[in-house]
């Protein structure tokens, strides 16, 4: 699918890039050769990009009724993680089959399927709130303080950066764990497996 090769090489440099100029916004003191208002510029007008890529993204997947590939089904969940699990645990090393067939009606595991609904439903909504109200803080002073200011919204912000930042280094060694290490790399740049 097109669509959602390009879906997921725009979301991956505009979170790379939104947590590189965080961590410089983050930390000026340290990164003082850059812009302050520059990257603070860059880092909202890329969390746009990235929100509108989301919203287009939801659209499309509702729309084609791709969603469900997102949504775990609470029959027997538990038990097909545990087995996922044991399988990235020590099946993997052994060179054992992949315990659940990737399919187009169903091409993800239980453990993505859990970890990209808790990411879409979760992490990335706390993420786009909590920089928005970052973002308002000198426009909205009064209603942005009474949730604590940055002193609460800016560590949240960045808790939550580093859970993406995390999610992305899991998510580049797990495509390495195919049969050859870039096939799952070949599979999102050409849309063949």
């Amino acid at each position: 699918e097109p669509y959602r090769r390009f879906w997921h090489w725009l979301q991956t440099p505009s979170i790379v890039i939104l947590l590189f100029k965080g961590l410089i916004i983050h930390r000026p003191d340290i990164f003082g050769v850059f812009s302050f208002p520059r990257m603070v510029t860059v880092h909202n007008v890329i969390a746009v990009i990235l929100v509108l890529n989301a919203v287009f993204s939801l659209f499309y997947h509702v729309v084609t009724d791709q969603i469900r590939q997102f949504i775990p089904h609470p029959y027997g969940f538990f038990d097909d993680a545990i087995v996922q699990a044991k399988y990235y645990i020590s099946g993997i090393f052994k060179g054992e089959g992949h315990p659940f067939e990737k399919l187009p009606t169903s091409r993800m595991n239980p453990i993505q399927k859990f970890t990209y609904f808790m990411i879409l439903n979760v992490l990335l909504p706390l993420q786009i709130i909590t920089g928005s109200l970052m973002w308002a803080v000198q426009k909205f002073p009064a209603f942005t303080n009474a949730l604590g200011g940055l002193p609460i919204l800016a560590p949240f912000h960045s808790l939550v950066a580093w859970l993406f930042g995390t999610f992305i280094i899991v998510h580049v060694y797990m495509t390495t764990t195919g049969a050859t290490p870039l096939e799952a790399m070949r599979a999102m740049v050409t849309g063949y497996e």
